[in-house]
């Protein structure tokens, strides 16, 4: 499962050929969820309040790119980095 960003000691991860809804993984910690590209909700996992602050901020920035990652993933193809949090 590649890595498309990290910051603030969140990663950020898409696997490839993945189930539907649009989703990519967080993961904090021992702290891990699912979010919903789409709505940008937790649809499985729990992840920290604050870091769950950060992660939906990074992904409403980013939702664009994210949707494009994610329709290269399911098709198997390399997806690239996006940049940080800052």
């Amino acid at each position: 499962m590649p890595e498309i960003s990290r910051f603030f000691g969140i990663i950020i991860r898409m696997y490839f050929e993945d189930h539907l809804p649009p989703h990519f993984h967080a993961y904090y910690g021992d702290d891990s969820a699912i979010i919903s590209i789409k709505n940008l909700s937790i649809i499985g996992g729990k992840f920290p309040p604050r870091a769950l602050g950060l992660v939906i901020e990074w992904a409403t920035l980013h939702q664009r790119e994210l949707l494009e990652f994610w329709a290269q993933a399911v098709k198997g193809k390399s997806i690239g980095k996006i940049k940080p949090l800052k």
